[in-house]
């Protein structure tokens, strides 16, 4: 293939985009080890380490002075020191890392060759800084489910062998809750909602907030199909006091039962379990984040203040990957 080079100078930060393999999901390794290695030699000044990341292509087209003064012109004395970089999506067969700058944040595809080595680079136009990007919870959180009922975490932790929300920037640490006897989680006909545990469950309100956003109308799926064009389906997004957003997913069709802008104490029915959206079975969707719109926002952890952990009691907890909780008393 031939190579295009792009080199542009100035606002819109555009360095490099050169003709780039797919290597698929499980080279994310390998490019997060490069990311880490660039946002080190970045933070550092050291722009002729981050010039030895490239091939021997991208070493032609971007010389090393013009990779130094590129850093440290272009980006460095207008975004400053990269905070953190947080992967977002595939594009083209590259990697796209969601990059937060003291003063902006900003995309940046990067592409390696075969031997690991940066064959292509973009920065994009950097946006300015204006939401704070949570890390957990301070809102003191209670499970959003009656008090007897033991939940199972299908997905959860802030790991990806133990949650595959975490290379979702918006969905970061989200968890998918089931309820399970036996093993399964259903009895009967699996093609029915109804056969499902945790379908028709009451979702209760974690804390006092006030809620922010309603979606309602769209219909409960047949369990083993889809509907990504409405992603979150029947939801409710809480805001709390510390302005931290709540995002519940999935809800079953007409069981909302607060409206936005209403203020709910903590314990008040907000829906039911649903298998509404992008949803194959009967589960609620459950995330914490740092704005109201799930595309526009970053995630976070979100830790429960006390609950029951695989029959003991934990405070402050954060739950992972096949535990089952449920609510104390307290």
């Amino acid at each position: 293939m031939k190579q295009r080079l792009h080199v542009k100078y100035g606002l819109c930060l555009l360095l490099l985009f050169q003709g780039v393999s797919f290597y698929g999901q499980g080279a994310l390794g390998n490019y997060n080890l490069a990311a880490t290695n660039f946002m080190s030699l970045y933070n550092n000044g050291d722009y002729v380490g981050i010039f030895g990341l490239f091939d021997a292509d991208m070493k032609k087209a971007l010389p090393q002075q013009n990779t130094i003064s590129f850093f440290s012109q272009n980006v460095k004395a207008k975004m400053g020191n990269i905070q953190d970089m947080q992967f977002l999506e595939f594009k083209n067969g590259a990697h796209v890392y969601r990059t937060y700058f003291d003063k902006a944040t900003a995309d940046i595809l990067i592409s390696l060759n075969p031997n690991n080595k940066i064959n292509g680079l973009y920065i994009s136009p950097p946006k300015p800084l204006t939401i704070p990007i949570l890390d957990r919870n301070l809102t003191p959180m209670q499970l959003p489910f009656n008090l007897n009922e033991e939940w199972f975490v299908f997905w959860g932790g802030t790991t990806e062998a133990q949650n595959y929300h975490v290379n979702e920037v918006s969905q970061r640490y989200a968890y998918d809750l089931l309820m399970v006897s036996n093993g399964k989680s259903f009895e009967g006909d699996p093609l029915k909602n109804e056969s499902y545990f945790a379908f028709g469950k009451e979702i209760l309100a974690p804390c006092n907030a006030q809620v922010i956003k309603v979606i309602t109308g769209v219909k409960d799926n047949i369990p083993g199909e889809t509907n990504p064009e409405q992603l979150t389906g029947n939801t409710v997004v809480l805001e709390t006091p510390n302005k931290e957003y709540v995002l519940f997913a999935h809800l079953m069709e007409g069981s909302i039962a607060v409206t936005e802008g209403q203020m709910v104490a903590q314990g008040t029915v907000l829906g039911k379990c649903g298998n509404s959206g992008n949803s194959t079975e009967p589960h609620l969707h459950l995330s914490l984040q740092n704005t109201v719109d799930m595309e526009d926002a970053t995630g976070a952890m979100l830790f429960f203040n006390q609950l029951w952990v695989n029959g003991e009691l934990r405070t402050d907890y954060l739950p992972v990957k096949e535990d089952f909780i449920k609510n104390s008393n307290n």
